[in-house]
């Protein structure tokens, strides 16, 4: 799809976003509102202005809070596998809208075609999966101590769920939680990205004509409004007892504390250094193509993209030639022109962050083996920058949200895997290697510190099915696949007495 052949008013106007100034509250339809506080969606790939959207009051956020809640208490009766044909039907619209929401996300955050259609292809993926989910919220029976006794558990709805999403998936993330929270039961209220909420918008309304259908309009609630206005009351409010924040480490340090201190549940999702090991033995077409896209793809904008690479020492002058080469190959450009590999980072304050981060690596001892500066046009375009370290740099220990790859060798495969750990985030890792040994070493329990290990792939670009998530500082929250479910539950312990009987656990006696 190229630009020329895509309209930017009529993918706007597919998706029924025409007005000139959109609302920031939608507590199903939107909400009207006095607030004066309007931010324009910028394109980053010309500097453009895609639409203009008023944010929410904290009167509108009340509003959507209280009408979720409300239709949370009637959502939560209706059986799983109900809810699970509702959120099939969204699957659908999804599929209807994928084209159109898919260039929406290029226009908006800057993801070259294929990854803007991928974003969607992954919100449908996770709405099948959730669907299938909905037959097998499984509890487990157990044997009790007691005769005449039997013992299970059981899982029940939560409540309300607030998902605060970054914007560089600025749609399958809040499905990862929205999809699972609303097959479990629960109503969800999300705070979007400001650099995102056409996209925002538009999921919503998505969503929202299907619900409306079937009488649960406003389950699903959308508020787009400043951190001071809307994420602290948000953080704070006890009508949410899970609050699922997808960004920096420093805001997950805020988010954890304020909803710990009331006792509720968070789900964080945060700063990803993720680092590929390159032993002797792998096949070397293979890990260039694992790394040239998790370093370059989304312009270096994923939690899960390429930071770091280790080669062992004898493959590393050559390996490297050939990175570089590779790297003078990619097509950068407007992210829905054809042909393009690498589109714009988000906006000018990120261009401004990939030129501190190489000015201090540089500093610190690294060399800039290609790229390094900003690419002179329209939108804020650069160019994917390798550089060489001979000993880990300082600044490897901090995320960069920018297509910058650190380059290091190693001798001792252990040490490689040392390296790797010695950051304090833990999210993604990958390595590339025929060696069963090296594999088993890398996965094992003194290998791999990460949430996410693989094996000759790179490390983007999760599936659904498992477990999408971190440690350490990436905030230990898990989402997607696997048992993820259980976050947007509460467990119940159920003993049932069937006899005549009262006989004590462990074998206390209080007879009278």
């Amino acid at each position: 799809m190229s630009d020329s052949a895509v309209s930017v008013a009529s993918v706007l106007s597919s998706l029924g976003i025409a007005d000139s100034v959109l609302s920031g509250a939608w507590a199903g339809p939107a909400l009207d509102g006095a607030s004066d506080d309007v931010v324009e969606s910028i394109n980053p790939g010309d500097g453009s202005v895609l639409g203009r959207v008023r944010l929410a009051t904290p009167e509108q956020y009340e509003a959507v809070v209280s009408r979720a809640q409300a239709q949370f208490e009637r959502w939560r009766t209706i059986p799983a596998p109900k809810r699970g044909e509702i959120v099939r039907q969204m699957a659908e619209k999804f599929r209807e809208h994928k084209a159109a929401l898919g260039a929406l996300v290029s226009l908006e955050v800057g993801k070259i075609a294929s990854e803007g259609a991928g974003e969607v292809q992954e919100t449908i993926d996770i709405a099948d999966f959730a669907v299938g989910l909905s037959r097998q919220l499984y509890g487990l029976s157990m044997h009790s101590e007691r005769p005449g006794h039997r013992m299970y558990e059981q899982w029940h709805p939560l409540g309300l769920v607030s998902v605060i999403t970054a914007f560089n998936f600025p749609n399958a993330v809040w499905a990862w939680n929205a999809m699972l929270a609303c097959v479990c039961g629960d109503g969800v209220v999300w705070k979007p990205s400001l650099k995102a909420p056409l996209v925002a918008i538009a999921t919503h309304r998505i969503c929202e004509d299907v619900l409306a259908a079937h009488g649960f309009s406003g389950l699903f609630g959308l508020v787009i409004g400043r951190d001071a206005a809307v994420g602290e009351r948000m953080i704070r409010d006890a009508r949410f007892p899970l609050v699922s924040a997808t960004g920096s480490t420093r805001m997950g340090r805020h988010v954890g504390a304020v909803v710990a201190e009331r006792f509720g549940r968070s789900l964080l999702e945060l700063g990803g250094n993720n680092a590929i090991i390159v032993t002797p033995d792998a096949d070397l077409g293979l890990a260039l193509r694992g790394i040239a896209f998790g370093a370059v793809g989304t312009a270096g904008q994923r939690c899960t993209s390429t930071r770091r690479i280790y080669l062992h020492e004898s493959i590393a002058a050559a390996f490297t030639e050939r990175l570089v080469k590779a790297y003078g190959q990619v097509r950068i450009g407007h992210p829905l022109e054809a042909g393009t590999l690498m589109g714009p980072l988000i906006d000018d304050d990120a261009v401004r962050m990939y030129s501190e981060a190489i000015t201090t690596a540089v500093s610190q001892g690294g060399r800039v083996l290609c790229g390094g500066k900003r690419i002179e046009r329209a939108g804020s375009y650069v160019e994917p920058t390798i550089i060489a370290m001979d000993s880990d740099l300082p600044i490897v220990q901090h995320e960069t949200f920018a297509p910058i790859l650190y380059v290091g060798t190693y001798t001792d495969l252990s040490d490689a895997i040392r390296r790797q750990n010695d950051v304090p985030q833990g999210l993604s890792s990958s390595i590339f290697t025929t060696n069963f040994q090296s594999a088993e070493q890398f996965l094992g329990s003194a290998g791999s510190d990460c949430g996410i290990a693989n094996v000759n792939i790179g490390t983007s670009g999760a599936e659904i099915g498992g477990a999408f998530g971190g440690e350490k500082e990436t905030g230990g929250g898990r989402e997607a696949g696997s048992d993820s479910w259980k976050a947007y539950m509460r467990r119940q312990t159920c003993t049932l007495n069937y006899s005549k009987e009262l006989p004590l656990a462990q074998g206390v006696n209080f007879d009278f």
